[in-house]
């Protein structure tokens, strides 16, 4: 016979009686498909992510081969669990023909149980997007194309290292839309070299012109291990002139009817990207290709698996399907558990319940009591009954309110 549901208004980890007596359970979350496509064109000088200059003709059959190795070998993980999300991301995924971005999906979707409305984005670089493929990548099954644009000023994207220029962008898009896409993301950084307000502003106005249902709108930042951290570009804004940039621009996206539901992702209504939400969400997903990273909960063993891949694509390619494929594997342990949660879901608009924080890492809540209440009395989190959201100050500081649930 069902229990009835007992509301209990106590902080996390005040005992409540008739309550959270029992150890609770992790469930496995909503899954999802990350595959990586190593190759670009040229790398960014702000480019961070595991991608490599094409060199000659690209093995793609090779390639897709090794992914397919790769799934087989990840397969006994994820047994039996349905795929909400695919995303193929690099490198430049539009390098990739759509026969090869086909066989792969074929490939994937005989061994995995895809969703029905399964959500499968391909990144795009607007350099290389031909007419006649965008129709093709749909009869894949690919329905959402992401443009890595970052702005439509063609001296900011000369200096960005950027292959194509502003009208290159909007005609790439015009051909995914006359391919019958109607579900795309843009890409748009801010606080660029020498960029001024009203160039950030142009920027949001060309991206609006051309009806993205979601906009991706992030700061330049210099990563360690990129051309910008060695050799710093000149004329990046200060702090004090990128916020009024983010503000400003803030603003404007509310304006235009998006949504912000994320750090630096907004989205049109019902239009959020399923696949960056299930990360956000602390969900699971399998990372397929070179240097791909997947993160799976296991409820049978009780734990959270981080593994990764090779990062060298040759490596990868020689050794996919096999253990010297594996880059790691880290189980995350229960005191780092908090940690793992919030670096994610603290970037979400909608927070979190304290019930979903015990399903998705088996913990009691009264794991999070201590930094909860430190940060709701810092003013950067509140607590609505079993719902936790962070305040605008808290999102403003982001870093510091995650760093209160370090082990």
């Amino acid at each position: 016979m069902p229990q009835p549901h007992h509301h209990c208004d106590h902080l996390p980890g005040e005992h409540c009686p008739g309550d959270h007596d029992h150890a609770p359970r992790l469930v496995p979350p909503p899954l999802s498909l990350y595959v990586h496509l190593p190759w670009c064109v040229r790398k960014c000088p702000y480019c961070d992510f595991n991608s490599h200059a094409a060199k000659g003709e690209l093995p793609f059959e090779a390639y897709i081969d090794a992914l397919i190795r790769d799934l087989d070998q990840d397969l006994p993980l994820v047994w039996g669990r349905v795929v909400s999300s695919v995303f193929f991301g690099g490198g430049t995924p539009s390098l990739f023909p759509p026969e090869a971005i086909d066989r792969f999906l074929q490939a994937a979707s005989a061994r995995l149980r895809f969703a029905p409305n399964l959500e499968v984005t391909l990144e795009t670089n607007p350099g290389t997007a031909e007419h006649g493929r965008f129709d093709r990548y749909r009869a894949a099954g690919v329905n959402r194309i992401s443009f890595g644009i970052q702005t439509f000023n063609d001296e900011a994207l000369k200096r960005l290292g950027r292959i194509h220029d502003s009208g290159e962008a909007e005609r790439a898009v015009k051909l995914a839309q006359d391919a019958g896409y109607d579900n795309f993301n843009i890409d748009l950084m801010y606080a660029l070299p020498q960029q001024t307000l009203a160039q950030a502003e142009h920027d949001l106005e060309r991206a609006f012109a051309l009806q993205p249902t979601h906009l991706s709108h992030y700061q330049l930042t210099l990563e360690p291990n990129t051309v910008f951290f060695a050799k710093p570009p000149q004329g990046i804004p200060d702090e004090d002139s990128a916020w009024d940039i983010q503000e400003h621009c803030q603003r404007m996206l509310a304006e235009a009817g998006y949504a912000q539901y994320e750090v630096s992702a907004y989205a049109k209504p019902g239009r959020q990207s399923q696949h960056n939400l299930n990360y956000w969400r602390f969900g699971d997903y399998l990372g397929i290709g070179a240097g791909a990273h997947g993160k799976i909960s296991s409820g049978a063993e009780e734990h959270v698996l981080r593994r990764w891949k090779h990062k060298h694509p040759q490596t990868f390619m020689d050794t996919a399907g096999s253990a010297a494929s594996i880059g790691g594997d880290d189980v995350i342990d229960a005191p780092r558990l908090p940690f793992e949660y919030m670096l994610n879901l603290l970037r979400l608009h909608e927070g979190f319940t304290l019930k979903d924080f015990e399903s998705r890492t088996g913990l009691q809540r009264a794991a999070i009591a201590t930094p909860l209440q430190a940060a709701i009395a810092r003013g950067w989190m509140t607590l609505d009954g079993d719902h936790a959201r962070p305040t605008e100050l808290g999102r403003r500081f982001t870093n510091d309110v995650v760093e209160l649930f370090l082990p």
